[in-house]
């Protein structure tokens, strides 16, 4: 029976509805509570309900910067049981969001412990710590002061701020992002500073247009740094509210080793990982719609920040390779603007002007509040304070009356009767500490109540006019800005990327590098650099020019024209040809060419231990290369008979015997010996036959016992110059600077091969060796040790002169650049 009364009652309790309306009325109720209690911020202090909530019960909770972190799950715990009746989820990815310095530009929360990257999540809120950002303090800063409406909490049991003071326009500074029903935000975080100064000129200048609020604001300003290219859409969203732009890594070309250039990336667009990039570059490289890629390498770490490293292939372009990952990866990005915020609790598409509009009528607002609060307090204080003074001068009179009196409403009535005091000011007296009854309170009271009087005086100021509220609240704005303020990290450019239409039309340009003209210089301290020859520019493919600065390793010990993707050929000591390509050596323009650019030829080129590189041949010369030993050997090689395999010998040396000096000769020209006791022999080169590779050469200079030949090489003109410095091998290195000697190469006569020459220098006592010789075109360049550069005699003598006293030693001599 009761069964079937309460089936009865049941069925009495169904009713009809019609499903269209009952779905309208509760889509609507949904999306009114997604769109004002979720997903979008507040225009006045930028942050939605759930952040808000963090960063009260936060400052309720005492986790000011000064203090320890405390586990995240206390936090949310707090949160979601007083203010913010949803799922614990929800609130710690709020929490985590405002902890991220990838995320916000100016964090509001300062986390210990794993708190995600742009790869990986967070760690669980039982294993991290929170604590505020200093920041924080200045968003919750005088909450206590009436500045904002407080509303009740979803039990009606506490009470939480409406909106914060917010003491900066957090909105633009940090951005936001958000989807609601039927709309969404996403607002572009911006500098601290510039948009301070914009709403400060905004405040002096009420009908300040877009332009002049752009003047300060040009742009924004992303966490991860990177470069905006093109203004164009960020003025319209400025405008309108709704735009975009595009953004790309900060990248640059660099030497990753000797023989690999790369693509260093230090800065990605906002929000983009570099686990997200290697992923596409891979993808890229599957795909074939990348090439010239032969590694990626993510040297990023938490101390030294960001760092990719794309390894490029020997032969291709690493500009040309960067236009393609610009295309296909997101090293280039694209950011739309859709600036929608809550304005007097409706959501509204706000541009520049209005943001700031509405954060400066937020914070005039908040001041005038905090200076009313405050003149209030200070004015009941200032009450007290005064009839507190009355008492003390008549204490004894008041005592008296007290004592004389059968209860405190008695005493009350009569002390107000008598001193004429408020009601307010005889409780006051009346719970009196005796401890106040001293000479020096009333010192300090009367002290008070000055001080008081004062800051009245300076709270009525402030609200009696609206140009004084304005410039407390500019000078309040201008202190944050220096407190929390930080320089810009994105690069704002005008220029704009391509688009579809001219990257379709580009896209089967080539991506190895062009196979222009170029020169390769071995410098005097062994380093190779490549001179390229723009063909725009003009330059003569043979034209090589100098800085008008003398720099270190400028001195020339052999050079070389090929091309960017050709091949030239290094000459060793041990007598070995080898085969290298100018396409990875660091490339300078022609016209200003500097040694110190070049890496060292050992780096850039195997060579056995032991040996030394002698001088750069031209593969393709038609003309012999002659070669001159240590032991006064000479040998003419044509380039028909060059070795078809790198490394394989130009000519078979005999023991302890090595290569000094290569030179590229045809039947006219000069072949010059000079040798260490001071001896120049010079022979035209049809007195050498050409011989195969494995031909070990003949006679070319007579040496006297114990002597060894230290120059070889020729020379083009009657005008070339003669350099010897001479030394003694009784002193130790570099204590003895030598002396130096400048001839005309046609002082020395041309004697047949084989014999003995003629005297170079003559050695003064003392002396007994020549350090260094040379013999070349143009003037000649002296370095130390070190590369740096020597001094020589500028003067010509004759051929057998002792020379000039050097000031330093000198350990090479070569030709000039020019």
């Amino acid at each position: 029976m009761t069964s079937k009364t309460s089936s009865a009652e049941f069925v009495e309790r169904i009713e009809d509805i019609d499903v269209a309306s009952e779905m309208r009325d509760s889509f609507l109720e949904y999306a009114y509570s997604v769109i004002y209690s979720r997903a979008l911020p507040d225009a006045r202090d930028g942050l939605k309900p759930v952040q808000r909530r963090i960063l009260f019960q936060m400052n309720e909770m005492g986790l000011r910067p000064d203090k320890g972190h405390v586990k995240s799950a206390r936090v949310v715990g707090e949160v979601m049981g007083k203010l913010h009746p949803h799922g614990d989820a929800s609130i710690y990815d709020a929490l985590v969001r405002m902890a991220q310095d990838f995320s916000l530009r100016l964090p509001l929360v300062d986390g210990h412990g794993n708190f995600g990257s742009l790869d990986d999540g967070p760690a669980a809120s039982r294993y991290t710590e929170a604590r505020l950002a200093g920041a924080a303090l200045a968003m919750t800063a005088n909450l206590d002061e009436d500045v904002v409406d407080f509303v009740p909490n979803y039990d009606n049991q506490l009470q939480q701020p409406d909106v914060l003071p917010s003491a900066y326009p957090n909105l633009l500074v940090n951005g936001a992002s958000g989807i609601a029903v039927g709309m969404a935000t996403n607002m572009a975080p911006h500098n601290l500073i510039e948009v301070i100064e914009a709403a400060i000129f905004l405040l002096h200048n009420p009908a300040a247009t877009l332009d002049e609020l752009m003047a300060f604001v040009p742009g924004p300003d992303l966490p991860s740094g990177g470069v905006i290219m093109g203004l164009d859409g960020i003025r319209e969203a400025y405008e309108t509210g709704r735009g975009s732009f595009r953004t790309r890594a900060r990248v640059s070309v660099e030497s990753v080793s000797s023989r690999k250039m790369g693509i260093i990336v230090t800065e990605l667009p906002y929000l983009v990982g570099p686990e997200k990039v290697i992923e596409k570059i891979k993808d890229g490289v599957q795909s074939k719609k990348l090439s010239g890629i032969s590694n990626v390498v993510d040297l990023t770490d938490r101390h030294h920040g960001l760092k990719l490293i794309i390894e490029i292939k020997t032969g291709f372009s690493p500009e040309a390779v960067l236009e393609q990952l610009y295309r296909f990866t997101p090293l280039e990005d694209s950011f739309s603007i859709n600036n929608v915020a809550l304005v007097n609790g409706g959501p509204q598409t706000l541009g520049l002007r209005q943001m700031l509009e509405v954060y400066v009528g937020h914070r005039k607002s908040v001041v005038e509040r905090r200076s009313q609060y405050r003149l209030r307090k200070r004015q009941e204080r200032l009450h007290l304070v005064s009839g507190l003074i009355i008492a003390i001068v008549d204490i004894d009179e008041v005592i008296q009356l007290i004592r004389q009196s059968d209860d405190t409403e008695q005493a009350r009535t009569r002390l107000m009767d008598v001193f004429e005091l408020s009601q307010l000011q005889a409780d006051y007296i009346l719970e009196l500490r005796l401890r106040r009854l001293t000479k020096f309170s009333r010192v300090e009271l009367e002290s008070e109540a000055e001080s008081l009087r004062q800051e009245i005086a300076e709270l009525e100021l402030i609200l009696s006019s609206s140009k004084n509220l304005i410039d407390v609240v500019a000078s309040e704005l201008s202190e944050v800005s220096r407190e929390l303020g930080s320089p810009r990290r994105t690069v704002l450019s005008t220029s704009t990327v391509a688009t579809s239409a001219q990257v379709r039309a580009s896209a089967s340009a080539s991506l190895e590098i062009a196979d222009s003209p170029a020169h390769v210089l071995l410098s005097s301290s062994g380093r190779l650099v490549r001179a390229d020859h723009s063909e725009s520019s003009g330059e003569p493919s043979g034209g090589l020019s100098q800085g008008t600065h003398r720099t270190a390793h400028d001195a020339i010990a052999g050079r070389v024209s090929c091309t960017r993707r050709g091949n030239f050929g290094v000459v060793t000591s041990g007598g070995r040809l080898l085969v290298a390509s100018p396409v990875e050596l660091p490339g300078v323009p022609a016209t200003s060419v500097s040694m110190a650019a070049g890496v060292k030829v050992e780096d850039y080129i195997d060579v056995d231990r032991g040996e030394t590189v002698i001088g750069l041949v031209d593969l393709l010369t038609t003309h012999s290369l002659a070669i001159g030993t240590r032991d006064g050997i000479v040998k003419r090689v044509t380039s028909e008979a060059f070795p078809a395999k790198s490394g394989q010998p130009l000519i078979s040396l005999k023991d302890n015997d090595a290569v000094v000096g290569i030179c590229v000769v045809d039947d006219a020209s000069p072949l010059i010996f000079i040798t260490s006791d001071a001896q120049l022999l010079n022979f035209t080169a049809d007195n050498v036959r050409p011989q195969g590779a494995a031909a070990g050469g003949m006679a070319g200079i007579r040496l006297a016992p114990h002597q060894r030949v230290i120059f070889f090489g020729t020379v083009h003109s009657e005008d070339s110059s003669v350099v010897t410095v001479s030394t003694s091998s009784n002193t130790l290195l570099g204590t003895d600077t030598g002396r130096a000697k400048c001839s005309l190469f046609s002082e020395f006569p041309a004697k047949g091969r084989g014999t003995g020459g003629v005297r170079a220098q003559s050695l003064l006592k003392g002396e007994d060796s020549l350090a260094v010789a040379w013999a070349g075109d143009g003037s000649p360049v002296a370095n130390g040790l070190d590369g740096t550069p020597r001094e020589l005699p500028t003067e010509y003598v004759k051929r057998d002169a002792s020379g000039e006293k050097l000031s330093d030693d000198v350990s090479f001599i070569g030709s000039t650049l020019s």
